[in-house]
């Protein structure tokens, strides 16, 4: 089934690894035009590199913090000058460290709002007039199951994540009549890098070993798993195609079940 995306330009944030590393590899399957961004320079560059070569597409790859404005400001605008637009947007920065409420400090709350909620912010004020010229667009922001259930000692992500759920409601009623989507995927416990040090924290919490808080997770999830971050980039890659072209404001669940609500 065609998803319409070939030759689109997708823009993926903090896809050195994980599920955003994912997301890059999947809209590159696709035949996208893909811009990469990340801190680390020589993963970012390697993850780069393997893509382009795998799939013979043309890469961007920019090493910068989501968290800098500026820095974000010239990524987007560096892609528009070699792609000519910026069709997709999916945003995605590291999780805040698990902590129970009192645990947090203001910085700890500072950080969390800069990397989780201003950082969508920051792409989107970007990328949305590129894409109202073509009135065309996708914005795809990654969060996490904490937006709809809230997890023990992750206040951080249960409080700031939620913030970004209202902007992809209002950035979708705004901008809708423009031709651009937004949308929401959280992610259910995903075996990443990310989850590898919440366990740790978790046991060093609980005293139980991390081999018991994975399969905990993987318990608690009617699959009886942890989903890889591949499953998440397909849901991503659904939302952008023209397969989804009538969904809107919405928060897609990729969590093997986990959550317990209607």
């Amino acid at each position: 089934m065609d998803s319409g995306l070939k030759n689109r330009v997708a823009i993926v944030a903090a896809s050195s690894q994980g599920i955003g590393r994912a997301t890059a590899e999947a809209f590159a399957a696709e035949g996208c035009r893909v811009a990469m961004c990340a801190r680390n320079v020589q993963t970012l560059q390697s993850a780069a590199d393997e893509i382009r070569k795998r799939y013979n597409i043309e890469v961007l790859a920019v090493p910068l913090d989501v968290t800098d404005p500026v820095a974000v400001h010239d990524f987007v605008a560096a892609v528009v000058a070699k792609f000519g637009s910026a069709d997709i947007c999916v945003t995605n920065a590291g999780g805040p460290p698990a902590k129970a409420f009192l645990s947090t400090t203001l910085e700890d709350w500072k950080k969390a709002v800069d990397a989780n909620f201003l950082s969508a912010v920051y792409f989107a004020r970007e990328v949305i007039p590129h894409m109202q010229r073509k009135r065309w667009g996708r914005i795809i922001t990654i969060t996490s199951i904490t937006t709809k259930q809230p997890v023990t000692d992750l206040v951080l992500s249960n409080a700031v994540r939620a913030a970004v759920v209202g902007l992809v409601k209002s950035l979708a009623n705004e901008f809708g009549k423009d031709g651009i989507l937004v949308n929401n995927v959280g992610p259910g416990y995903t075996a990443t890098d990310r989850l590898k040090e919440l366990a740790k924290s978790c046991s060093a919490a609980s005293g139980k070993s991390e081999e018991e808080i994975f399969a905990s997770w993987s318990a608690d999830a009617p699959l009886k798993r942890l989903g890889d971050p591949r499953e998440i980039a397909n849901a991503i890659v659904w939302l952008a195609s023209e397969r989804a072209s009538y969904i809107t404001g919405q928060t897609i669940l990729v969590d093997g079940g986990m959550y317990k609500g209607l």
